[in-house]
């Protein structure tokens, strides 16, 4: 046996996270896809000199080429303007959501989790109640008791999500509060609430990064559908549910759906593919 068969355990250690947090081809490909996105959505006058309001009466339905990327539509408005300066609405209503689900979600589960006995009892029948109702379901019932506006349907999408996020802290929780470090930190004096922001809410949090980048994608989804539902913002809007409901009237002009639902499913598969490889690396 040669000295090269002994690896010390800290070498090989670093050599499986060194692996593990290896970044496929199609991962990179993600971020880059996420990263233009998030582009578009804070500087699109960078990615675009036409006006996403203002159209040119005789391009209109012209097809997509190098002038106009992806055509224009049935007022000469650029399309691909369009989509891009609708990407800031769409991407801050499923930050809005995100964190509604996360805040929410996660205190719910935190306190359930933690103090267990009637509180656990409490809020994990109004989780039960919360998941049995169908998530868009939900959102198209938030959205039309609030108001239709995409802000509104992005609190409605939040709404929706709470229920998810409370289960999965809950089981974190749950599964942390067992674990020998805290038990150790209660025999060594320590208080519930000091136990709780120190050891149990930063190892039960972990879990909840992947479904947060998961749940990102899905929210740029239904806040999608709720747009093309007529729930959100009305013309002249560029949200891109709304583009997609505008284009399906022209059934002869293809390109006006097919460019706006291609950003979003690009969009939503990006992010999906992320949140696992997040969930692999976690």
């Amino acid at each position: 046996m040669t000295l090269a068969s002994f690896s010390s355990p800290s070498r090989v250690t670093a050599t499986r996270q060194l692996a593990a947090f290896r970044m496929p081809l199609t991962v990179a490909l993600a971020f880059a896809v996420v990263a233009l996105v998030l582009a578009w959505s804070l500087v699109p006058g960078l990615f675009t000199g036409h006006s996403p309001v203002n159209g040119v009466p005789a391009h209109k339905l012209l097809a997509p080429s190098a002038e106009y990327w992806f055509g224009t539509d049935h007022l000469g408005r650029d399309l691909y303007t369009r989509v891009v300066y609708g990407t800031a609405s769409s991407v801050s209503s499923a930050l809005i959501a995100v964190v509604i689900g996360v805040v929410a979600g996660g205190v719910i589960g935190l306190l359930a989790g933690f103090l267990g006995g009637w509180v656990d009892i409490v809020l994990a029948r109004l989780v039960d109640v919360l998941l049995a109702i169908p998530k868009f379901l939900l959102a198209v019932i938030v959205v039309t008791a609030i108001g239709f506006d995409t802000t509104n349907a992005a609190i409605a999408t939040g709404v929706s999500a709470v229920a998810v996020f409370a289960r999965v802290m809950r089981s974190e929780v749950i599964k942390t509060r067992l674990a020998t470090f805290v038990e150790a930190s209660f025999l060594l004096g320590g208080t519930r609430w000091h136990i709780l922001w120190r050891h149990v809410l930063p190892n039960a949090s972990r879990s909840v990064l992947p479904l947060a980048v998961l749940h990102f994608g899905d929210s740029i989804l239904v806040i999608a559908s709720l747009a093309f539902l007529g729930y959100g913002d009305p013309p002249p809007a560029s949200d891109w549910g709304l583009l997609i409901s505008i284009g399906k009237d022209y059934p002869k002009w293809p390109w006006l759906v097919y460019a706006p639902a291609f950003v979003t499913i690009a969009t939503v598969l990006s992010v999906n593919r992320i949140s696992r490889w997040l969930r692999k690396t976690d």
